[in-house]
This record gives C-alpha cells, sequence and structure tokens, in this order.
C-alpha cells in the first residue's frame, strides 16, 4: 500500500483567495488533503473557495487574518488547528497588487507597506506555525516566492526585493529547524494569468510592449496557469518530497534562461 502524500490534517493557505492562493488551496484539495483558507478582506471568495473544496469531499474552512498582526495569525493558526487537529503545511501566499515602479522612485511609506506584508507577514506565520509543527513532530512551509529571484524584472522591486528576503528565512528554516522534522521551500512564481498579472493588464500596465518583450524573455511561449503554480507547491509540502528542504522550483516558463 503506497504511503499517503499527506498526514491527518489540513494545508494552512495564507492568501487563500487571492487569484493564484485559491486555485493552491483546490490542488491540496485534489491532492487528498483538507484545507484550511486564511483571507484578509475577500471573504465571499475565501467561502467559495471552501464550498467548493467541500463539495469533492474534503474539509475545508476560513479564517480571517491580517498578516502584518501577530495576534491575528496565531488566531488564524490556533484555529485552523481547532478546526482540523493539525496543520501539517502552511503555505503563504499572501500579498498585496504590487505597483510597477522604479527602485529610485519608489515612495517609502509603499516600500514600508510591501515589506510589512511580504516579509514581516511571512515572519509572523512562521513564528505562529513552529511551535505546532515541532510539537507534532514536524512540518512544511512553502513559500510562494517570484522568479524575478534569478532574473530581475524592470520596475518589480516592490515584489522581488521582499520575497527575496524570505528565500533567506525559507534558507534558514529549513536549515535550522530540518532536526525537528520541519522542512521548508519556495516555488518562484513567474507570469500567472491571475490575480495581480490579470489587475495590472486591466488597468493597462502591462501593455502590448510590456507583453511582447516578456514572452521574448520565456522559454515557453505562453503565460503560466495558476493551478500550475497548485501542483509545485503541493509536490514540494508531500511525502514525495520528503528529503527535499531548502529549495525553490522556478515555475515561470523558463524566465531567466
Amino acid at each position: 500500500m503506497q504511503e499517503a502524500d499527506f498526514p491527518e490534517g489540513a494545508v494552512l493557505v495564507f492568501g487563500g483567495s487571492g487569484g493564484i492562493g485559491r486555485e493552491v488551496a483546490k490542488s491540496f484539495a485534489a491532492a487528498g488533503t483538507d484545507v484550511a483558507v486564511a483571507y484578509r478582506s475577500k471573504r465571499d471568495v475565501a467561502e467559495a473557495v471552501v464550498d467548493g473544496i467541500r463539495r469533492t469531499g474534503r474539509e475545508a474552512s476560513t479564517h480571517a487574518v491580517d498578516v502584518t498582526v501577530p495576534e491575528d495569525v496565531k488566531a488564524a493558526m490556533a484555529g485552523a488547528v481547532a478546526a482540523h487537529g493539525r496543520v501539517h503545511t502552511v503555505v503563504f501566499a499572501a500579498g498585496p497588487v504590487v505597483e510597477q515602479v522604479l527602485i529610485a522612485d519608489t515612495p517609502p511609506d509603499l516600500w514600508r507597506r510591501s515589506i510589512e506584508i511580504e516579509t514581516n507577514g511571512f515572519f509572523n506565520v512562521v513564528s505562529a506555525a513552529v511551535p505546532h509543527m515541532r510539537e507534532r513532530g514536524g512540518g512544511s512551509f512553502v513559500h510562494l516566492g517570484s522568479s524575478g529571484h534569478v532574473k530581475w524584472p524592470r520596475k518589480d522591486g516592490l515584489s522581488v526585493a521582499p520575497k527575496a528576503a524570505n528565500e533567506a528565512l525559507v534558507r534558514g528554516l529549513a536549515r535550522e529547524e530540518g532536526v525537528n522534522n520541519i522542512r521548508a521551500n519556495s516555488v518562484l512564481v513567474g507570469v500567472i494569468e491571475a490575480g495581480m498579472f490579470l489587475e495590472l493588464s486591466r488597468r493597462g500596465v502591462f501593455d502590448e510592449k510590456w507583453t511582447k518583450e516578456t514572452l521574448k524573455m520565456l522559454a515557453l511561449k505562453r503565460w503560466g496557469k495558476p493551478e500550475e503554480i497548485g501542483h509545485a507547491a503541493v509536490f514540494l509540502a508531500s511525502a514525495r518530497a520528503a528529503y527535499v528542504t531548502g529549495q525553490q522550483i522556478n515555475v515561470s516558463g523558463g524566465f531567466g534562461l
């Protein structure tokens, strides 16, 4: 009999109501584990995701949270544990729509907001989740980073820089907590037809010129699909990647080659 990919319990997806996060949540459910969806403001979307997951026969729950508030994050973690008995995996997919601006032209308040949500938010999640994982004999973190980590995309610093800090945290977490059977890995996210990309396209920020220039940098001449991020996240969190930690999978169609 094949070992299950996940133990009893649930994955807790921070940002699970986002364009990518909701597909990540669905991918975990399809892979055979229950799901806790943490959201900040899109309650209706989070509840729709959960309803869809429940219709597949898996258990699911919603948890309102502001990742910049440590007490909120601890409460969401506790709520997920109460609902599912255990959180075996935490996915960090939270983040704002990122304004496209040159580093030197970035307003300080916008910079601070990005760091607060992306980097301090991830730190708050780690701080809340590690004690539970230690107590339960292990767990897994999957951080959704940026393919800009391997090739700098002009004007995308408000996304890449905070996520690059998190890449260092992922490696440190993997090194320090491996002794507790806790793993940490990242999915480097390319241009995905969901969430921020669609919003900035609607605004005209990503115009025809941007599209042509970006496609030139991709080995695969198409945009990614949000479920393709979900598939990578599921693999990294599952028993199939039990000896993988401190690593990155670049899901970007070959961006940076």
